[in-house]
């Protein structure tokens, strides 16, 4: 459970932030939520696929790292081996909160970065400073800003993009059979991806539509990515050794 605070330079004016990645620093995950703005890269090094959220049937991306739970093979002793890192995973420990606007009768809120107090990679010893010793913001805070701010708009748009896909019913689940060097069977379940056979047989007005609303891109980032699959069961295999 993730213990979220809005951050402050009166409360937190010591934090420091630990940046780089292991799993006891909490980065041994088996998949990270990503969005379309960002597919161009994540596809060069991760598998895109898709997941449902049992409590109320959203779909979303995500960026496959592994085949089982807390298993990351982008994990090394030297951090994380790929040169880029989805954004949901740079961002940790932030997240963008709300809060009510002062003096705002209309009730609006505004967004405001918030820190998970429990979370592995605080310290107060090392790592980055949150804050100034006159309690401006560093550099690096104002880059996890910007980072939140970017996911923000970066999930709305995904959020769309998975409604399209769906409409059009451009989504399958998918069930994948993976044999290791070691001789043993694995089973990739619960996750959907692209059908490319029904991709082929859009017509060009939909095709168009998704053209101009951002879709189509990303579309095929999704379909490229599935090349990765072979490059990640490569890092399970060499996980073996």
């Amino acid at each position: 459970m993730k213990n979220y605070a809005l951050l402050n330079n009166v409360d937190h004016q010591d934090l420091r932030v630990i940046t780089d990645h292991s799993a006891e620093l909490g980065d041994d995950m088996m998949y990270s939520v990503t969005f379309p703005a960002e597919f161009r890269n994540v596809q060069a090094h991760y598998p895109i696929l898709f997941f449902a959220d049992d409590g109320n049937n959203e779909m979303y991306p995500v960026a496959l790292f592994g085949f089982q739970q807390k298993e990351n093979l982008f994990l090394t002793d030297k951090g994380w081996d790929a040169s880029y890192i989805p954004a949901s995973v740079q961002r940790e420990p932030f997240l963008i909160g709300t809060q009510a606007k002062q003096n705002d009768p209309s009730g609006e809120h505004q967004r405001m970065v918030s820190i998970d107090m429990d979370s592995p990679k605080l310290s107060k010893e090392s790592g980055e400073r949150l804050f100034e010793p006159l309690g401006g913001t560093t550099p690096y805070l104002e880059r996890v800003a910007n980072l939140l701010e970017g996911m923000h708009e970066g999930y709305a748009h995904g959020i769309d993009f998975m409604l399209a896909l769906r409409e059009h019913d451009l989504v399958e689940s998918i069930t994948l059979e993976i044999e290791l060097k070691d001789g043993s069977q694995n089973q990739l379940l619960g996750f959907s991806t692209i059908n490319e056979d029904k991709v082929k047989s859009l017509s060009g007005e939909t095709l168009q539509m998704f053209s101009e609303k951002g879709y189509l891109a990303p579309l095929f980032m999704v379909v490229a990515s599935m090349a990765s699959m072979e490059k990640l069961v490569d890092r399970k295999n060499a996980s073996l050794n």
